[in-house]
């Protein structure tokens, strides 16, 4: 018996040193077929890029992502050239960076309805002042009766029912920084919409006649930040006197209910009526690029953390999961009252003109 045990226990150790070796090499190899794709991206996917599970699942598939944060607005006009791909919010932010970059590719990845976070006491007096819907859950707010209410200068404690928010300050929606930031872009292409009698910006013409409208949206707001996680922190923080109603992506909030104690019971979500949505479109500048492209539309795990990070994608069944999931199973399904952004080049017509009248005259010293 002892002539046969040292056979055999050299035969298990040569195997046993076979097989380290061999799964050595094998992850070695493996790891040498990753590569690096850098881009651009709009802050709101911060979170899905950096969420450890998306990574592991691009790295399996042989992609590491390095990334630059900029406002989808700064992307559609810097040089990209130094990037694999970039990755805006919004269709007109997309449709310039196509445009410049004519070899490039998109992939239309995920999208995200734009809302309102706001408290269930405002919600409460939008609607006993018909400015707004309960849908059992979830609210709607008349976005026609609220820019009549802007443009009147119409103040929460002149409301009925105010006693929950009797304060002297104007019906306003707190929103990012018009001049950077899609979120901010995208309650100005909607506002336009609504101004211009439930029609698309289209001319010069049109912008003349919705801008006195639509600027006091952004002009009466004061200082505003650039991304769009800001104001939503300073909703979740500061509360109701701070923030009663501000303008985010869904996405932040399906988000955020999967902290605990994230959302609270008195926090809620507001959808304008009509709303407007947010599309991700990846634009691939090189064959890197195009692989990320590709994977993030084609790969189930990957689109599977698209939803649980908050966005929608054709997948109806996967946003119905992360919602029961969530608590959140009242939140719609699908949005029926959605239109269309104008042009990148109209919309950039009204930012300009805001951004006019927001930066200070110079002033010559004497």
């Amino acid at each position: 018996m002892k002539r046969l045990l040292g056979p055999l226990l050299l035969i298990v150790l040569v195997i046993g040193v076979g097989a380290a070796i061999y799964f050595s090499v094998s992850q070695q190899f493996s790891l040498s077929q990753v590569v690096t794709v850098k881009g651009a991206i709009g802050s709101e996917k911060e979170g899905f890029f950096t969420d450890p599970r998306v990574i592991d699942a691009l790295k399996k598939n042989g992609i590491v992502v390095q990334f630059d944060k900029a406002g989808s607005r700064t992307i559609a006009t810097s040089d990209v050239s130094k990037y694999d791909f970039v990755f805006p919010s919004g269709v007109p932010a997309a449709t310039e960076l196509r445009q410049r970059n004519p070899k490039a590719t998109a992939y239309d990845e995920f999208f995200s309805p734009m809302a309102i976070a706001t408290w269930k006491p405002i919600a409460d007096i939008l609607v006993a002042n018909q400015f707004a819907r309960d849908m059992g859950g979830y609210y709607t707010l008349n976005m026609t009766t609220y820019l009549d209410a802007v443009d009147n200068g119409i103040r929460w404690n002149s409301l009925k029912n105010s006693d929950a928010y009797n304060v002297n300050k104007v019906i306003l929606i707190t929103s990012t920084d018009v001049t950077q930031s899609n979120s901010a872009a995208m309650y100005l292409a909607l506002a336009s919409y609504i101004a211009n009698d439930n029609n698309v910006v289209q001319n010069l013409d049109d912008i003349n006649k919705v801008y006195p409208l639509i600027s006091p949206l952004f002009l009466a707001q004061g200082f505003t930040e650039y991304s769009s996680a800001v104001p939503f922190d300073d909703y979740l923080s500061m509360g109701m006197g701070h923030s009663p109603m501000v303008m985010i992506y869904e996405a932040q909030f399906i988000a955020q209910a999967a902290v605990q104690n994230g959302i609270r019971s008195d926090m809620v979500l507001m959808y304008p009526d009509p709303t407007i949505y947010s599309k991700h479109t990846l634009i691939a500048l090189t064959e890197n690029g195009k692989k990320l492209g590709e994977l993030l539309q084609t790969d189930p795990t990957l689109q599977q953390l698209a939803v649980e990070n908050g966005f929608r994608n054709n997948n109806v069944d996967l946003f119905k999961q992360v919602k029961q999931e969530r608590n959140l199973n009242q939140l719609p399904d699908t949005i029926v009252n959605v239109v269309e952004p104008p042009t990148y080049q109209n919309l950039e017509t009204m930012i300009n003109r805001i951004q006019v009248q927001l930066t200070p005259s110079p002033t010559s010293n004497p």
